[in-house]
């Protein structure tokens, strides 16, 4: 399959993430317009504590309007380490720290220009109190692995697909 030709791009607001519309030309000549989301990468954490629980982040999301649980996570700056961010991200939201490993990234959606990072933090303990950004408010809740599956299972919780990637790649999914 051949990429379309791109033909046209015009901008649509400019915030945290921006959108265009970019018009293409398919293979056969056909015409079509796609909403372009474009943001920063970002990553998101499985942290494990020294006992094998789970560190989230329970916070209010303005998108679906309730409260989630969700894996400690946020962007990645301009040339910065995925990992680096990861740690950076645990530390700020839950005030955890441990062993950090980047096991994969994903594209957000087929319309994003973003990619999302999957990191594992490994032997995680409270190092610090939070330092949160003026607009969050995040609630540390610690889960046991069991609970945390559950969640998983049923899709209570962002992040799903990086759940279940960090997850496998430390062989804890449940069967």
């Amino acid at each position: 399959m051949e990429p379309w030709t791109l033909l046209d791009s015009r901008p649509g607001s400019a915030g945290f993430v921006r959108i265009r519309a970019d018009r293409y030309r398919l293979a056969d000549g056909t015409e079509c317009e796609w909403d372009i989301l474009d943001g920063p990468d970002s990553v998101a954490v499985l942290a494990l504590t020294e006992d094998s629980r789970v560190v989230l982040a329970r916070q209010f999301r303005p998108g679906p309007g309730v409260v989630l649980d969700e894996l400690p996570g946020g962007g990645v700056g301009p040339g910065e380490d995925p990992a680096a961010a990861a740690a950076r991200e645990l530390l700020e939201e839950t005030g955890y720290a441990g062993e950090v490993e980047v096991v994969g990234s994903t594209w957000l959606a087929g319309n994003v220009t973003r990619r999302c990072w999957t990191a594992v933090a490994t032997r995680c303990r409270k190092v610090s109190e939070q330092e949160l950004d003026g607009a969050e408010q995040v609630e540390v809740v610690i889960k046991e692995l069991p609970a945390f599956h559950d969640q998983l299972r049923v899709g209570a919780l962002t992040d799903l697909g990086h759940g279940f990637r960090a997850l496998a790649h430390l062989g804890l999914l449940a069967r």
